[in-house]
Parts: structure tokens; sequence; C-alpha cells
């Protein structure tokens, strides 16, 4: 994967920089993957769990196609999965602080 320098969007990290990350590669392709089944088209993780700064309280996610309730399901199954906190923050409707995520947080969708 490359980085787009763009400060607008992130597309991914470089390998050695998920092999930073504090999220075992196996989480993030559970957490992709049911992502996925409930159609998500966006997503990335941001927070914590991003830096190298010991082990994560929890997993910070924004996610866009994901509506109403089903985003709560989608958090809960993730928690259930991961057997750790989920943070789901929606990307719509644009705010200051999901700009701030889009250009800190890496693209898992």
């Amino acid at each position: 994967m490359k980085i787009n320098n763009d400060k607008s969007e992130r597309v991914g990290q470089t390998v050695r920089g998920m092999t930073e990350m504090l999220i075992r590669p196996e989480q993030l392709s559970q957490i992709i993957g049911i992502a996925k089944s409930y159609n998500a088209k966006r997503l990335l993780v941001f927070g914590s769990s991003l830096r190298n700064s010991g082990k994560p309280r929890d997993i910070d996610l924004a996610c866009d196609g994901i509506e109403g309730w089903k985003l709560y399901e989608f958090g809960a199954e993730l928690e259930e999965r991961l057997d750790m906190p989920v943070d789901i923050v929606p990307l719509r409707p644009s705010t200051r602080l999901t700009r701030y995520i889009e250009s800190r947080g890496m693209v898992l969708l």
C-alpha cells in the first residue's frame, strides 16, 4: 500500500506503518469483513490503535454507508467478535471531527 500525501485524503499506510499499528492483522481482517457484511462504503481506523504507545484500550473507527441502528449493530458485533471496546463515528454529516479523522486515520475501506 502507499500513502497519498494529499492532506485531504489518506489512502493507506505502508506495510511498515501497518506493522507498527497495535491492531493485529487478523483483527483488521475481521473488522473489514464485518464492515463489508454491513455494506460499509468507507471505513477508517484512528486514535490510540494507530500509535505505538502501548496496548490500545479500544478501537476507534469512522465509517460511511451504514445507516441508523445498523451502525450500532455493527459496533456491537465488532465488540463481541474482537472482545474489545469499539468506538464508531459516522463520517456523515461532515464535521470538524470527521475531517480531522479523515486527515489522520488509516483507510481500511
